[in-house]
């Protein structure tokens, strides 16, 4: 049964009722083993003071024999019977002393039933202060104040684990609203600057009838068109991997990584620039979908091309259930390493060229991973350049 009125209450009740009822069950113990002991305690007293000579005779009665033979004016004594006398003397003890404890019980009970009371009360308020100081920092969370923590200061126990781990989830509330605020800030000004150079580019195109101005706005325009396009294209693919997967399926992860590996060696920016690619596999099966996994080595592949120098190499690596992307490049500082598989972050800004990404690589592959539950992370070379690692899970933990 469900006691009315607030936690405090029925915490008060329920602690309350307990003391009570111990206290009760106590008082009842005491005097069940006092009454049970009682008679033959006041009976062994008072024989052993008949015993000692120490009880005065009765009087005897006028008829008795001895009683005619005395003077007048003496009066004549005889001892007592103890069995008789004894028994209701005793009786008439413990009745008397029975009656005494019990009401002694029932007022002590009443006072310790009051104190109970009291001492639940304050029991459990300070039982549910922590739960207070929970209630209390959510009600006033807002986006303007989500650095906000309990910090309970309390002794180790279950209520100070649950402020920490609130705590904690604030932790990460504050920093998936963080990188929500910069990924549409950041979102915008892409999509911004690709409008406005489309509109100085259409606004520069139509002022002037020159054949070989007009071509090199409308190639800038293409360009434009399509960096705008592998944007969307990037924004769909991260917001359908953010949603999780819908099936799962064995993918043979060597066979893919030597696919991408290959259609990347003979690309042509590949052998513009003099880049090797190669790919190091063994036999590695994944449970995932296939076209977001394909979307993974192709963003990893790619990345590692695009910031690359002439010369370099890539090699993609397929081994137990690690998929390690290694390149050479230019000179990446070990703190902005993390920052990389954030969106739009890049090692350095935009220039707008051709051939330049959203700079949603890295942060796709880190959305990707986090759907087939894998962990992704990167270490700058010390030579220069970058080496990402996708560590897959095991059967048991995918399951």
């Amino acid at each position: 049964m469900r006691l009315p009125g607030g936690e405090r209450a029925r915490l008060t009740a329920l602690y309350g009722g307990l003391l009570v009822l111990a206290g009760a069950m106590l008082i009842g113990l005491i005097n069940f083993l006092v009454a049970q002991g009682l008679y033959t305690t006041i009976s062994g007293a008072v024989v052993a003071r008949l015993d000692s000579g120490a009880t005065p005779a009765l009087p005897l009665p006028s008829s008795h024999p001895s009683a005619a033979s005395a003077s007048p004016g003496s009066e004549v004594f005889q001892r007592a019977e103890p069995s008789g006398e004894v028994s209701t003397f005793t009786r008439a003890a413990e009745q008397a002393t029975q009656n005494q404890l019990l009401t002694i019980s029932l007022i002590t009970l009443a006072v310790f039933a009051i104190v109970s009371v009291a001492l639940a009360w304050w029991m459990a308020g300070r039982v549910l202060r922590p739960v207070g100081v929970i209630t209390r920092t959510a009600r006033k969370l807002s986006g303007e104040n989500l650095h906000e923590r309990i910090a309970l200061d309390a002794p180790s126990g279950e209520l100070k684990q649950l402020a920490d781990t609130f705590d904690d989830m604030l932790d990460r509330i504050e920093h998936l609203v963080g990188a929500q605020k910069r990924f549409a800030a950041n979102a915008a000004h892409e999509l911004r600057t690709s409008l406005a150079v489309q509109r100085a580019a259409a606004e520069i195109g139509l002022a002037t009838s020159d054949p070989e101005a007009v071509a090199r706005i409308r190639r800038k325009l293409i360009e434009v068109a399509d960096s705008s396009e592998r944007l969307i294209e990037g924004l769909l693919l991260l917001s359908v991997s953010d949603q999780g997967l819908d099936h799962r399926e064995p993918v043979a992860l060597d066979e893919l990584v030597r696919t991408v590996t290959a259609e990347y060696a003979v690309s042509q920016q590949a052998g513009d620039h003099h880049i090797a690619v190669r790919a190091q596999t063994t036999p590695v099966t994944v449970q995932g979908d296939p076209v977001l996994l394909t979307h993974l080595v192709r963003n990893l592949v790619g990345n590692a091309l695009r910031y690359n120098h002439d010369g370099g190499h890539v090699t993609v690596t397929a081994h137990g259930r690690a998929l390690e992307v290694d390149n050479s490049g230019p000179h990446v500082p070990p703190e902005t390493v993390p920052y990389l598989f954030e969106p739009f972050r890049r090692l350095e800004e935009r220039r707008h060229a051709r051939g330049e990404g959203a700079g949603l690589g890295l942060s796709i592959v880190a959305s990707i991973a986090r759907a087939h539950q894998a962990r992704a992370d990167a270490e700058a070379n010390p030579g220069g350049g970058l080496t990402v690692r996708v560590l897959f899970p095991g059967p048991e933990e995918g399951a």
